[in-house]
């Protein structure tokens, strides 16, 4: 369990590294005749649905189509996950920095916040849907999931591990960390490395 929380936390965090800025090509094989998510890959990625953690998951060499289509979908959740675990650093990071300003008493507040945000993205992470397949021509199974950031902050409210104000001001810093990460990830690509 310790391990699906910890992947689907790393894949959010990695998908809110997209920002609204166009989304960059994923440093995987282009396709071609597939869908521009594919191209695109794993990331935060701002347009018309707003702010959104998307993950594509592959399979390959699978013959049981039906086992092929669960791990596709499971791996792309696992994108979101990585991508969350670095979007729920940030949020912790901005949140401490905001309420303790130096206050070497407040670790064990930082591990107690930092534990129930990762906590609360699993469970979002769980809700994530997966919104689209594509089979190449060669049987490679590509998924692609999405995670809504309005359904993130708006699920906040259900997080009774963390009192009012920790929440309210996780839900004041959402957009600020979702567009750090976008911003780092666009560099990243841009530059040709692997994202954060």
């Amino acid at each position: 369990m310790k391990k699906i929380l910890g992947m689907a936390i790393a894949t959010l965090a990695m998908v809110a590294c997209g920002g609204d800025s166009k989304p960059q090509m994923s440093n995987q094989i282009l396709h071609a005749n597939g869908p521009d998510w594919v191209n695109r890959g794993s990331g935060a990625f701002g347009g018309e649905k707003g702010k959104v953690f998307y993950g594509v998951g592959i399979a390959s060499g699978i013959r049981n189509r039906a086992m092929s289509r669960s791990t596709s979908d499971s791996r792309a959740r696992a994108e979101i996950a990585k991508t969350l675990d670095t979007y729920v650093s940030v949020l912790n990071k901005d949140y401490m920095a905001s309420t303790t300003a130096g206050d070497m008493s407040a670790s064990s507040e930082e591990q107690h916040v930092s534990q129930a945000l990762k906590t609360y993205s699993q469970m979002e992470l769980s809700g994530a849907p997966i919104v689209d397949h594509w089979v190449d021509n060669d049987g490679t199974e590509y998924a692609l999931a999405q995670l809504d950031m309005e359904q993130f902050k708006n699920g906040l409210d259900k997080m009774k591990e963390l009192n009012a104000k920790v929440r309210d001001a996780v839900r004041a810093n959402a957009d600020k960390a979702f567009d750090e990460l976008s911003s780092e990830e666009a560099k990243h690509n841009a530059a040709g490395q692997p994202a954060p």
